[in-house]
């Protein structure tokens, strides 16, 4: 996500409205992206034209969902899927270990294995029938209210490209296997979908205080987020999930677990590319979505 902030709207539905019909959805707005054809120096792929065009083009398959309204399949080359077999595979044995057991039910039901990169458009229609989220393809980075603002629509905006293949083990960027791997089996659980949504509802009316705040909470869950599982501890956030190096981290003696409390997790600054030193653990998927719906009914008070 980027940074910069847009003006507050109204929220698009009420507080408690979880079922959201395609009807109800707005068109796919203009949103602010960062210019998807400017890699920064230290990207992997920045002085790559061969990757940077391929990139560009399935940022366009992306853009095409903007004009349609219907998700473009991506015909992955093989470079591509030997990087996806690489980081699951090495993710595999590390998620069966730390990840928490909803997730990795979710991420078998959706169809997500380690021999190929699976389509948003699959993903979508099974997500639709189990929680009534949605997936949105977008062709790079959006400015955090835009972002944040769609989950009230019960809609993730993803990424369909992959990282660059010379660091596997690595992205500066949201990507397919960031999306895939670490966020969307988590939808398919009710308490976190409706919860995600609230964030959703409290970025449309959210004080730029406030934003920063949503933000931190983004950033400590749906990020770096663990829970409590049977008197162990495990991962349910999709950076943690997603990457083998922040996965081993979040369970190693460098990283002190708290158990989770709002007013700490929306005041705690972190700095988005160093490991974490402390992560938050919430007792339940149901507790932190009651936790956050009060927070987001304190906005109009």
């Amino acid at each position: 996500m980027l940074t910069e902030t847009a003006t507050p709207t109204e929220p698009a539905f009420a507080l408690d409205n979880f079922q959201i019909e395609d009807e109800d959805l707005p068109e796919f707005r203009e949103l602010r992206f960062e210019k998807i054809n400017q890699l920064d120096i230290d990207h992997p792929g920045a002085n790559d034209k061969e990757y940077r065009a391929r990139r560009d083009y399935i940022a366009s398959c992306s853009k095409k969902f903007r004009e349609t309204g219907v998700i473009t399949d991506v015909d992955y080359n093989a470079r591509e899927q030997r990087v996806w077999r690489y980081v699951a595979e090495e993710l595999e044995e590390l998620q069966q270990k730390y990840a928490s057991p909803f997730y990795l039910r979710a991420k078998k039901n959706l169809g997500i294995s380690t021999d190929h990169i699976p389509q948003l458009s699959e993903m979508n229609r099974r997500l639709k029938e189990l929680t009534g989220f949605r997936l949105a393809p977008i062709e790079g980075l959006v400015e955090t209210r835009g972002f944040l603002s769609w989950l009230s629509y019960r809609v993730m905006l993803c990424t369909q490209y992959i990282r660059h293949h010379s660091h596997p083990a690595y992205t500066p960027e949201p990507d397919i296997v960031h999306e895939a791997i670490g966020h969307i089996p988590m939808f398919t659980n009710p308490a976190f979908a409706d919860f995600s949504q609230f964030i959703g509802h409290g970025a449309r009316i959210a004080t730029d205080e406030q934003l920063e705040q949503l933000g931190r909470l983004y950033w400590f869950t749906v990020e770096f987020g663990l829970v409590e599982h049977e008197g162990d501890i495990k991962a349910y956030g999709a950076g943690l999930l997603s990457s083998f190096g922040e996965l081993e981290h979040a369970f190693s003696d460098e990283v002190e677990r708290r158990p989770f409390d709002l007013e700490t997790v929306i005041n705690h600054e972190y700095t988005y590319s160093d490991m974490q030193p402390i992560l938050y653990v919430v007792p339940s998927y149901a507790e932190l979505k009651e936790v956050t719906r009060k927070y987001i009914e304190s906005f109009n008070s």
